[in-house]
């Protein structure tokens, strides 16, 4: 969605933020703010850094006239544009990542470990496996980098007195994970996993299995939803659950509502400030959930309003546009309608074990559950990170984590190999 009256393929809003004066040198996409798969597909585009540029056809017609004469009258979207000139219509995920030559499918059957998530736990542990030279490879459903990779700025990371951006320290993490020729695989899932002998095999969504002596599960958290009337029908149009993907879409917005009194809520708040004139925050607790130093900061600047002991019951909205949000002061029993230009929700995360229900031991959440150092319910399966049951949620600890279990993993591969040689020696 963008906050400009009408975009025209000369000239659009790019996912930075940024206004491309010529937008054939880089990516576009036409759609409308109401098309689940033209939000799908900037997703997938915003998670793996990808520049383009969004054309939203329903506010301009030349992008409407344009598209429908490349299809010969029909109007399918999202139409993506490329460069090189070729498009496609409607895609897959998976057909995005082959034109944009993602690798999915691993060079070979057989590893020393599998590392399932490509966030910066992931590769943490990926770095010191090649530097303990063991054979591994790195498998993530969406983009390397996981969330830090979509977050605005990192301030509490060590080593960066100044702070970094999420997509340059999560590139960071990439390049050396390359420079051990760590393999990688973005935008491929895994299905399952399951034991075979004293080896645990991975199911992928392409069909591929791969075998390895272990597995290491670091598949991180995805934002939690409000699960209020509206929001489904919102999703991607105007509910969101990152600013940095998003918010410069907003530019020149009268109002943005930020929900989660949290350090991602207040966060990404500042972070949308500088595109709407006004932010408004919602906490449904008697007080806010962030640090001290970033309460103050939000609380000493003008354009931000503040709604503690406030739920949101219900988002209003059209074909993808919202109209106005329902809220509630749970004490004074105060009701609320504001219409903001977008809403992007930061209430906490769950943790991406969906294909692990039923296979490993998980906690009431999901949370992966670990007996002793990093072990899980399966032999030869650890887990580490995010999705860890007892983690502590932080990027710093949860790299720290990984390679802790990493290192785990190792003696557990030299008792493995032992024992192997010693059953061949009998």
């Amino acid at each position: 969605m963008t906050s400009d009256s009408a975009v025209t393929s000369d000239s659009a809003v790019s996912a930075d933020g940024t206004v491309s004066s010529n937008s054939a040198e880089r990516i576009r996409v036409y759609g409308a703010p109401w098309c689940p798969d033209c939000a799908r597909s900037k997703k997938f585009l915003g998670e793996h850094r990808v520049r383009y540029d969004w054309i939203d056809i329903d506010k301009d017609g030349d992008a409407r006239a344009f598209v429908e004469e490349l299809q010969s009258g029909g109007r399918t979207i999202p139409t993506i544009i490329f460069p090189d000139g070729s498009h496609l219509l409607e895609p897959s995920n998976e057909q995005l990542a082959q034109k944009l030559g993602l690798q999915l499918e691993a060079e070979r059957g057989y590893y020393d470990l599998v590392i399932i998530g490509g966030g910066p736990a992931g590769l943490a542990a990926a770095i010191y496996a090649a530097r303990e030279g063991i054979d591994a490879i790195v498998v993530d459903r969406s983009a390397l980098g996981g969330q830090a990779g979509v977050t605005d700025r990192i301030d509490n990371y060590p080593g960066f007195p100044e702070g970094i951006s999420g997509a340059e320290l999560a590139e960071r993490f990439i390049e050396q994970a390359r420079r051990y020729d760590v393999e990688m695989l973005s935008a491929v899932s895994v299905q399952s996993l399951h034991k075979e002998d004293e080896d645990v095999v991975v199911e992928l969504g392409s069909g591929q299995e791969l075998c390895g002596h272990a597995v290491l599960v670091a598949t991180g958290t995805s934002y939690r939803r409000l699960d209020v009337p509206g929001e489904q029908e919102l999703l991607g149009s105007a509910v969101h659950f990152c600013a940095t993907c998003d918010g410069p879409f907003y530019r020149g917005a009268k109002e943005l509502l930020v929900i989660g009194g949290g350090n991602s809520g207040l966060e990404e708040g500042l972070f949308l400030s500088r595109f709407a004139e006004r932010i408004r925050i919602v906490e449904r607790g008697s007080e806010l959930r962030a640090s001290q130093l970033l309460q103050d900061k939000v609380r000493g600047l003008p354009n931000f309003e503040l709604h503690l002991n406030t739920e949101v019951r219900e988002l209003v909205g059209k074909r993808g546009e919202l109209r106005e949000v329902l809220a509630t002061n749970t004490e004074s029993g105060e009701e609320f309608r504001w219409q903001p230009q977008g809403v992007f929700v930061f209430i906490g995360m769950d943790p991406n074990t969906e294909f692990l229900r039923g296979v490993l031991d998980v906690d009431e959440w999901g949370f992966i559950e670990t007996h002793g150092s990093y072990e899980t319910s399966m032999p030869g399966v650890f887990a580490a990170g995010d999705a860890r049951a007892g983690s502590t949620k932080q990027l710093a600890s949860a790299t720290g984590d990984a390679i802790a279990a990493l290192l785990r993993v190792r003696d557990y591969l030299q008792e493995g190999s032992h024992r192997r040689h010693s059953s061949v020696n009998a």
